[in-house]
């Protein structure tokens, strides 16, 4: 199978060779799809490790944090869809949060369907962080170029799209012909 960009399915296969009981499988190093989960996996447990022993929190909280600091009053839905994560995971995170004093709801809000704000602590701590978080992302794209760095996001968000339309299909497939990009 290919895709209406010609990508031959061997250019993303590892062919083991001779071993008795290996297969042909998805490469380590050509395939974008599993070098992107290496490296969120990667990215996200290390950033995890980091804001654990500094901070006393989670990747997870962090992105609520985030999430809270962009998007004040923000709900659970709102904010799983935003950012692809299950509600039951955002609910977690949000009632960890709110435990330590970081995040609270409106008055009169449920929380599952209720808006989420950072308090003051959650506030200071976001700022705390994100002075680390860019510090991080300046490691990461340690000798990239700006346009690099803007390709990289322009492609990102084009696989984001990609995944969004493969969601609305209800399948594991796009219909590339339909697209007008």
């Amino acid at each position: 199978m290919t895709s209406d960009l010609d990508l031959p399915d061997d250019l993303f296969l590892f062919h083991p060779g001779d071993a008795e009981d290996a297969r042909r499988t998805l490469s380590f190093r050509r395939t974008p799809t599993v070098l992107l989960t290496f490296a969120a996996n990667r990215f996200t447990r290390l950033a995890s490790r980091e804001y654990q022993a500094r901070f006393g929190i989670g990747a997870m909280d962090w992105r609520m944090l985030v999430m809270l600091a962009r998007e004040p009053g923000t709900g659970v839905n709102h904010a799983a869809r935003t950012i692809g994560i299950d509600k039951a995971a955002v609910s977690r995170s949000l009632r960890r949060l709110a435990d330590l004093g970081l995040a609270r709801l409106d008055d009169g809000s449920t929380a599952a369907r209720g808006a989420w704000r950072l308090t003051g602590q959650g506030a200071a701590l976001h700022d705390r962080i994100l002075d680390v978080a860019l510090d991080r992302q300046s490691k990461l794209l340690d000798g990239f170029t700006r346009a690099e760095v803007s390709a990289f996001a322009d492609y990102l968000r084009r696989f984001l799209g990609n995944l969004d339309d493969m969601a609305a299909d209800g399948t594991t497939q796009t219909n590339a012909t339909q697209r007008s990009d």
